[in-house]
């Protein structure tokens, strides 16, 4: 297949460059700088820069691919929810939905599938329900802002689009995502659960993440929204039980909460307010985890 992704320089994005590459698929990769993208992606890759806001010549590009991959936005970890990062964590997700799906609409050969990221913030804190597909949306920030990511989406519909809303948890890997912010305190020995360590923690391989797309890509019975988090959900006190296990170090200091509000504000909702997410439609088409257990998953990454 010839394939578009957009916000391809990211902890996903470049993994999944990769993968799509190896598996013989032709990628064209659009970013904001031609110039720092060199060497990153195999040079099979064809790159094109784009602003991430307004359709330009980049929508040529878009007349003859089979799909289009869209993994852009800015980190919600990345510091405070000022008013200014919320802006920009909206910003940097619906703009870019809304160009692409612009240039598709005054494409003449427009491709046959839109696989556009979202998270599971969508559904918003849901404590200790269990949260499936068919569970409703938040109507906190990160669930406002899913919703409007996911409406822009969506519009590629009515084009005779198939469009397809991923619904990423946590991604672990090496060399960067949480994990990295996490292990720290680990090897300096005073690693522990975040507050009260109940709260459900809904992660997933990045191996898994990534197998995720190829998948959606050759099955044309997904669309809408799909939980890709793994089935081994645990809370934030077997996570921490887990990650101390794999690195050799205790994890018998605990972070209080309002220590994190301090810190964080509003942002410390997403690290003490648990969502304990199925991936039901996934299990239902047969998806195969290759990491469906948080030790298998940890041992890969660190063993």
């Amino acid at each position: 297949m010839r394939i578009l992704v957009a916000g391809g320089r990211g902890f996903i994005g470049r993994a999944l460059i990769r993968q799509l590459s190896a598996q013989g698929n032709e990628i064209v990769a659009l970013v904001r700088d031609v110039a720092e993208a060199t060497g990153m992606f195999p040079p099979e890759v064809t790159v094109r820069r784009w602003d991430g806001m307004t359709v330009g010549e980049w929508r040529l590009s878009l007349e003859d691919v089979d799909a289009v991959v869209n993994l852009s936005g800015a980190p919600i970890g990345g510091g405070r929810w000022t008013p200014r990062r919320k802006a920009l964590i909206l910003q940097s997700r619906v703009l870019p939905t809304r160009a692409l799906v612009e240039a598709m609409r005054t494409s003449i050969h427009r491709p046959r599938v839109l696989i556009n990221a979202s998270a599971v913030g969508y559904y918003g804190m849901s404590g200790d329900d269990v949260v499936t597909e068919e569970s409703p949306p938040g109507d906190d920030f990160l669930g406002t802002t899913c919703q409007q990511w996911e409406a822009e989406a969506l519009s590629a519909a009515p084009l005779g689009v198939r469009v397809v809303l991923p619904r990423f948890g946590v991604v672990l890997a090496e060399g960067g995502g949480a994990l990295d912010r996490m292990l720290l305190p680990f090897r300096m020995f005073i690693g522990g659960p975040l507050g009260s360590g109940n709260q459900w923690y809904p992660w997933v391989h990045r191996d898994d993440a990534i197998a995720v797309i190829p998948y959606l890509l050759d099955h044309p019975e997904c669309e809408g929204g799909l939980n890709v988090v793994s089935p081994g959900s645990v809370n934030m006190r077997t996570f921490v039980g887990e990650l101390g296990r794999a690195i050799g170090r205790p994890s018998w200091m605990p972070v209080p909460s309002f220590v994190l509000r301090m810190l964080f504000g509003e942002m410390s909702g997403i690290i003490l307010q648990g969502r304990h997410i199925i991936p039901a439609r996934l299990l239902e088409a047969g998806f195969p985890f290759k990491y469906p257990t948080l030790r298998g998953a940890l041992q890969a990454i660190l063993g």
